[in-house]
Formats: structure tokens, sequence, C-alpha cells
């Protein structure tokens, strides 16, 4: 049997030095392109998503290239995924030449044609618009920047190959302004912005990954269970912070249980989803249960859509599989006390299943 290829979180003093940062501490620049504007082999994308008081979800992303094709040229695009208070869904893309993109480095300032993000790790403005739909949306974080530890997974023996992920706004307010076919809808609620990086295929690096994030009262949630690729051991990699207001108050992974139950196969894709996650944080000192319950699909799927061309010709012959699903429900916080549960909260959230490669046999 192959030995595994070694895959860990940075976490030491190398690793910071290495990257310029400061533990426990996060700078504007983070939130800024980390890649050369899309230089070859790397891929990078700024996320926004929100989930307003009427139970509207939406979602913007902007990317500099398609996530799964990373060898090749800048494709700067943004898209937009919107599910009204009412169910109807609407999901849409703006893409544009390498030529009128522009990303700074001193912190999130991007242009893709008429669609921009800016923001300063407090305050955010996006705006989007295509022939359908336009979308305009001002983020303000309730929660400080965080990212576990220097937000690197590294993989390789000399750490060669990496994937990045900074929360810049952990849980925020979100005030936006939605049209869809010429009708002008305005909201409140509540919205998260995320960075994510890196310099190797996706794919080749991670088999799946849980993400999902929620605000349930005065508690704010970010949570993920990432699974390596085969070569790597499928090696686990928890992450997990829960905030009060303007204050950590867990995010040690290393303290953490998760488990999936309620498994089923869903058809659109044929991967495994489970109706229930729970992340259980046991420090000795607080326990809390954090718990998701899954109500709907909102988005299901085959990633091979998203490429094109002779790329996605060469995904089919290699027996590229991989699958996006987006869920709404229910995230519960569960605060304990000697085993019992002292305190009970829950609210809407959106969670997410993204799965790279085969399921692990």
């Amino acid at each position: 049997m192959a030995e595994k290829i070694k895959s860990r979180l940075g976490t030491s003093q190398e690793h910071y030095a290495r990257l310029g940062m400061k533990k426990g501490s996060v700078e504007q620049w983070e939130d800024g392109t980390r890649t050369n504007s899309g230089e070859k082999g790397t891929y990078e994308w700024w996320y926004f998503d929100s989930h307003m008081d009427d139970g509207t979800t939406l979602v913007i992303v902007f990317y500099t290239k398609h996530m799964m094709s990373p060898k090749g040229p800048p494709v700067p695009h943004v898209t937009i995924s919107l599910v009204t208070a009412g169910g109807q869904p609407y999901a849409g893309e703006f893409e544009v030449s390498a030529a009128p993109f522009t990303a700074s480095k001193e912190g999130c300032d991007v242009q893709i044609g008429p669609c921009f993000c800016k923001g300063n790790l407090r305050e955010y403005h996006v705006y989007f618009k295509n022939d359908r739909a336009e979308a305009t949306l001002r983020l303000t974080g309730n929660v400080p920047p965080w990212r576990p530890e220097t937000g690197h997974l590294f993989f390789g023996d000399r750490d060669e190959r990496y994937f990045a992920w900074l929360p810049s706004v952990p849980e925020g307010s979100v005030e936006a302004s939605i049209t869809l076919d010429g009708k002008t809808t305005h909201h409140s609620g509540t919205g998260y912005h995320d960075h994510n990086w890196g310099n190797a295929n996706i794919r080749d690096l991670l088999n799946h990954w849980y993400w999902g994030r929620a605000k349930i009262g005065d508690y704010r949630v970010i949570t993920s269970y990432i699974y390596g690729e085969k070569k790597y051991g499928y090696n686990e990699f928890p992450i997990f912070l829960l905030a009060g207001k303007e204050r950590i108050i867990a995010d040690d992974a290393a303290h953490l249980t998760f488990t999936a139950s309620g498994e089923f196969i869903e058809e659109q894709t044929g991967k495994p989803v489970h109706n229930r996650l729970v992340y259980d944080y046991d420090d000795g000192a607080v326990r809390y249960r954090i718990s998701y319950e899954r109500q709907k699909s909102i988005v299901n799927y085959k990633m091979i859509g998203e490429l094109r061309g002779f790329i996605k010709f060469l995904a089919r012959l290699a027996g590229f599989d991989g699958a996006y699903h987006r869920f709404t429900g229910n995230a519960i916080v569960e605060r304990l006390e000697d085993g019992r549960v002292v305190e009970k909260l829950e609210s809407p959230a959106i969670w997410e299943l993204m799965y790279f490669g085969h399921i692990p046999c």
C-alpha cells in the first residue's frame, strides 16, 4: 500500500513567517487578490451570502477563473444564486474577458464588468448586474474577521500545494435591493463573506466538505468538516468558530466531534447527502452542540457542467463526477452543563456540501 502524502493546517511559526501573517490577527491586505489575478495554476474567489428576514436567500461569488480549471487562462465571472421568499429560484452569471477585470492587492476591491465587491474587513458593498437580475448589497460585520490559524491547508512533503480560506466577515448585518425581471424588492437580514484561493486543482487535494454558517440568537457560528483526497489518506480538517457579540467564545477545532446522520443518495448527482449534521465542541470548560437539520435542497448540480471545451472533454475521460449542493433548514445551538442542555436556540441557516472526488470506499 502506498504511503499517504502529508497534509496539514498551517499552524507553525514558520508558516506564519512564510505567509507574512500575524497569529490571531487578520489584516486588510489578506482580503485582497492573492494569486496575481488568475495566474496559471491558481484560482481565487470572493463569496457573499445572505439570508433575509423574509426567507429570501442570495449568494454572489466573484471568480478569477472557473474553479475546476486552474491551469487555464483567467475567466473572470460573477455568479448569482437567488431564491425568493416564495420559493422562486434564479441562478445567473456575468462573464467577461480578462481585460476588464481588476483586483487590488491592498484589500477587497474587485471589478468584473459592471459587477464589483469592495470592503475593508468591516463594511462591504457588492453589486451584480446581468440581463435579468440586479442586486445591491451592503454588509456590515458584527464579528471580527477570523481564520483558523493561517487559514492555509498545505499538501505535499514540502507544503508546496495549498488551499486557503479567510472568513473576512463571519457574520454581519445585510441591507439589499434585488431586481429580477423588472420587479424590485428590498431586504434586510444576516450575511457572510469569505475569500478562497489556491495553487493546485482542488479536486486533486480535497475529496469533499460540509460548510455552514448561521446566526442563532446572539450566537454566530461557522462550521466546516473537510476531507482530503485519497492520496492524502482522506485526512480530516475540522473547522469551528462560535462567537457572541463582538467576541469569540470557542474556535479550537481540536475539541470538536463531528457526526452526520440521515444519509440518502441525491438523485441528480448520485452523491450521499445527510439530513443532520452535528458539531459537538467540548474543551472541558465549555460545551456547545451545533446541529444543522436540512429542510430542502436549493442547489444540486454536477460540476462538470461548469467546465467548457477541451477541458470538459478531458474531465469526462478522467471520470470526473464532482457535485455541489446547497441546503436550507434550521441551525440549532445548545449549551450543555454536566451533560444537560441548559440553553437551546434555533434559526434558519444556509449550508453546503461540495463534492470534488469519488465517494470514498
